[in-house]
């Protein structure tokens, strides 16, 4: 019962703000070094970020800075998770609003 004290509504939006600060980041930072041609982000780690909750961040990152945009892979993957995620919430607020 102690876990319930610290996960509410509010410390969940919190932390999904901040996984979308951290994915939008994520994405600048790897097109600065694709840019200059150093050490990149994998994939996988972009794609986690998105899927830990900062899909929105992910795409924002993706539209602002035109990185990972033709990557066809990559593209499927980041929209499978969006769309799971959306699946998810439509799941969790009918249970909550049915019962």
């Amino acid at each position: 019962m102690v876990l319930f004290q610290f996960v509410s509504p509010v410390t969940i939006a919190d932390a999904v703000i901040a996984m979308n600060v951290v994915a939008f980041a994520a994405f600048a930072i790897d097109k600065a070094r694709a840019e200059a041609g150093t050490w990149r982000t994998a994939e996988s780690t972009l794609l986690l970020f998105a899927l830990l909750g900062g899909t929105l961040g992910a795409y924002a990152g993706r539209k602002l800075f035109r990185h990972k945009t033709r990557k066809q892979p990559f593209s499927r993957q980041l929209h499978t998770i969006a769309v799971l995620q959306v699946l998810g919430l439509g799941a969790l607020l009918g249970w909550q609003l049915g019962g």
